[in-house]
């Protein structure tokens, strides 16, 4: 299969699995909240962050297995990715007992780390105890999901879980119309998680030439992988620090309950996310092709004209959150949570910064590039959670919102595109116009259009932002089509003429 093929069966794949997810999500949020209320959604929230957690105990080496299956199937040896990925499962396994033994303590003592009222103690802590045990289970199969982004079988990692998705949306709904609650959700969801990993599993070990086994762990492997690793694992702590710990912060020193109204916001910038994230993801391997071939110019026209292609899918989905994120959150949850609408725009700007250059992330990772990457989102996570510490006792919930804010936008701003321009050798000024200037000129256009109908024809319902976020997505698809086809551009017919049409000179 060609490059361009596979590329856009990836990202057709990856879409495909994303509309489903975001979807579900966005509707079947709202409805979990009022079927819950304020205090037992916050808590689902809460325990799962926090278990989310565990996640840190993989050491980076999920990273190392993508890179290593990549590199093995390329170079057709089946026997060294049989000891690789042998090696892997064993040490997840032992990861796996270590999060069991984890959950069992941290159920006693839930109650001294947040402030969790009385009556929700009992179902937070059995909640926690499925989440936790949940996660030990499907621990040791990460390495098949790794395995296949690794053979970069996106259309196969997404389009399997597009089922899980529906029926878990389907048994969450029956069992709150039947008045379950907290746990029965909770059940519902890590059950359907654990399923998940087994489908891709199975999926694994019928595309990949390996036979697993005791005999073929070898410490001298683990090593490798966690010396590429290291570093992937310091920037999933980093990740963890800088998007996942505002819910904790709330939590212990604000009220479990306040976490529903930053949840809120949280979720709508999560939801916007998704497009760019997983249309970057495929760059990983790929530029880990090009950099095994030598091959610069590749590199330097992926690290353009993917991060140009971020930009044209995340800027409009942040001006509609911007301009009518009030209407938004009204139509979505309801009007007395319209106060969200401030967290979102502090949250949303920065982010939008930084996913506008999700490719750039996805090349260093691919190139094995990420050290000095990994110690400035290590320092940028600190300084967050500090920041959010300091102003929580402030300004409340918003304060948690801006010590997100401050450092995400520093490091968006100054250190991502010069480093990657550095790396790559490629002009900072010329790399800043050819990715960005024409989707910064169409968003603008698009909010000024949005702001007109938005100002004529306030919206409080799903039809009516529907329809104006529509009105002015028509407006920016005109100003794409016009600026792509006006100068009588090619038809792509491979990966180096398609990333040319997106960063026209």
């Amino acid at each position: 299969m060609s490059l361009r093929v596979q590329a856009v069966k990836n990202v057709m794949a990856t879409w495909l699995g994303l509309l489903v997810h975001a979807l579900t999500g966005f509707f079947l949020s709202p409805f979990i909240l009022h079927k819950l209320g304020d205090e037992a959604f916050s808590l689902w929230v809460l325990v799962f962050a926090l278990t989310g957690y565990f996640g840190l105990l993989d050491l980076g080496i999920r990273s190392s297995i993508v890179k290593y299956t990549a590199k093995f199937m390329a170079t057709d040896d089946a026997h060294q990715l049989s000891r690789y990925l042998s090696t892997s499962m064993a040490f997840y396994t032992a990861i796996g007992v270590v999060i069991l033994f984890a959950t069992t303590a941290g159920f006693f003592y839930l109650h001294l780390l947040f402030k969790i009222p009385a009556g929700s103690l009992a179902p937070a802590r059995m909640l926690f105890l499925l989440s936790g045990a949940g996660m030990a289970v499907t621990f040791p199969l990460t390495v098949f999901a790794g395995a296949l982004e690794g053979l970069q079988k996106f259309s196969w990692l997404q389009l399997s879980q597009i089922g899980i998705t529906l029926l878990r949306a389907l048994l969450i709904v029956a069992s709150l119309m039947s008045g379950e609650g907290l746990l029965a959700i909770g059940a519902i969801t890590v059950a359907m998680n654990v399923l998940s990993y087994l489908i891709l599993t199975c999926i694994a070990l019928y595309a990949l030439p390996v036979r697993l086994s005791a005999r073929q762990v070898e410490w001298r492997a683990l090593r490798e992988m966690a010396g590429y690793g290291v570093f992937a694992f310091a920037i999933l702590a980093a990740e963890k620090l800088r998007f996942q710990s505002d819910a904790m912060v709330i939590g212990a020193l604000v009220s479990t309950t306040a976490i529903a109204s930053f949840s809120i916001a949280a979720r709508l910038v999560e939801y916007s996310s998704y497009a760019v994230r997983s249309m970057s993801q495929i760059f990983t391997p790929m530029s880990s092709q090009f950099d095994a071939a030598g091959d610069l110019a590749r590199l330097q026209r992926t690290f353009v004209a993917g991060n140009r292609a971020s930009a044209f899918i995340i800027f409009p989905l942040a001006v509609a959150l911007i301009v009518v994120g009030r209407s938004i959150i009204e139509a979505w949850v309801g009007a007395r949570y319209v106060d969200s609408y401030s967290i979102l725009v502090l949250l949303i700007v920065p982010r939008t910064l930084y996913l506008a250059q999700s490719t750039s992330i996805r090349i260093l990772l691919g190139m094995g590039r990420h050290r000095v990457l990994a110690s400035v989102l290590l320092l940028e996570g600190a300084v967050n959670l500090l920041l959010s510490l300091f102003l929580v006792r402030r300004m409340g919930v918003v304060g948690v919102a801006w010590g997100t804010a401050i450092p995400l936008a520093c490091t968006s701003l100054f250190f991502l595109p010069r480093h990657l321009c550095r790396v790559l050798d490629v002009p900072l000024r010329a790399f800043l116009r050819r990715a960005y200037r024409l989707p910064l000129l169409l968003a603008a256009f698009q909010a000024a259009v949005l702001w007109l109908i938005s100002r004529t024809f306030p919206a409080h319902s799903y039809v009516e932002v529907l329809l104006q976020i529509a009105s002015s997505g028509i407006a920016y698809c005109v100003g794409f089509g016009w600026a792509f086809f006006k100068g009588g551009l090619p038809r792509p017919r491979s990966w180096d003429t398609f990333a040319q049409l997106l960063e026209p000179k």
